[in-house]
């Protein structure tokens, strides 16, 4: 509460800065590897004192995601390409991989899924990865889906995918169970006038689950609001109580009609509804339910605003399964388990 934010560099932001992955145990190892969005892959071993690109020769600077083996953080992979669909976000060029601490990289395929979404290493064996494209920004793909590699990504399977429309856009698995896996699918695409929204054949993300390593893949979506509401959604798992799950969901819901043709968008065309916006809810039951547990207030309201497709990101304290971080216009925690 009394810690007051300061600044650790890069001094060259590179834009947008998309991940963070930091070196366990701490007081023992001071290492940070940042992700910009058109700025490379950033390291640290000092605490972010100094810090050096690593990723400069790659035929990419756009990262979606870095993740870190952790049976040996030597290991690391690195997804390119910005998921968020900004007009700015660039297409990367699949995903490449460091032994030695990002000294030196080798590519390891899945070029044509333009934007790579998250990243999860089996927590004991290195070899097994899991990857989450979110596809194309302005045209169907049917890269999009979910990708593992069994071999350190010599090669890939497909073994999730609903339709070149739909892409997975974030991926947890049970620290307990790593049998266990949940992913938040988006249909998505950009139009040159618009943000992204919900509608036409783009209509509705979910969150499915698997329990044996993504072989079968079952729909948890008994709770959430109705399909054609969903935009992006961000899930994270409780890692002091793995039955916890929380999914925040950018609800395109009308709450409130504009009855005013003078109140215009930023693009000077009369304003649609109000629409719900960031939205949480939580399963107690490991997905077998969902209830909201977000109040519907103002805060709320204008917590993410419009531009719930970009943000879609929520974390929860591993230690406490009440402590939960949403990023919005702002940084938000709730210590309530998202009452409040």
């Amino acid at each position: 509460n009394n810690f007051k934010w300061q600044f650790l560099g890069p001094t060259n932001i590179s834009g947008r800065m998309t991940d963070v992955e930091v070196v366990t145990p701490r007081g023992k190892n001071y290492t940070m590897y940042v992700a910009g969005a058109t700025g490379g892959v950033w390291k640290t071993t000092n605490d972010g004192t100094t810090w050096e690109p690593i990723f400069e020769n790659a035929p990419t600077a756009s990262i979606g995601d870095v993740a870190l083996a952790p049976s040996n953080q030597n290991i690391i992979y690195v997804g390119t390409g910005e998921a968020n669909i900004f007009r700015s976000s660039n297409a990367g060029a699949g995903i490449f991989k460091s032994e030695d601490a990002g000294k030196t990289w080798k590519h390891m395929g899945l070029v044509g899924t333009n934007t790579i979404s998250r990243i999860i290493v089996h927590p004991a064996n290195p070899d097994i990865v899991y990857v989450a494209a979110s596809g194309t920004e302005w045209t169907d793909n049917k890269d999009r889906g979910l990708y593992k590699t069994v071999d350190g990504g010599k090669s890939w399977e497909k073994i999730f995918y609903k339709n070149e429309k739909t892409g997975v856009i974030d991926l947890v698995i049970d620290p307990k169970d790593p049998n266990t896996l949940y992913i938040a699918t988006w249909a998505r695409v950009r139009n040159k006038w618009n943000d992204p929204r919900t509608g036409g054949d783009y209509v509705g993300g979910s969150i499915y689950k698997s329990t044996d390593s993504g072989k079968n893949w079952k729909e948890i979506s008994n709770g959430l609001p109705d399909v054609k509401y969903r935009g992006r959604i961000g899930i994270d798992i409780a890692g002091s109580n793995p039955n916890v799950l929380y999914a925040f969901i950018d609800n395109y819901q009308i709450i409130r009609e504009n009855k005013d043709p003078n109140n215009v968008d930023s693009y000077g065309r009369p304003k649609g509804g109000t629409i719900k916006g960031a939205t949480v809810y939580k399963t107690e039951d490991k997905g077998n339910t969902w209830k909201q547990v977000s109040e519907d207030s103002s805060f709320m309201e204008g917590l993410a605003a419009t531009y719930g497709w970009v943000f879609g990101q929520i974390k929860v304290d591993p230690n406490d399964e009440k402590k939960v971080f949403i990023m919005g216009l702002s940084l938000n925690i709730s210590r309530d388990g998202g009452k409040t």
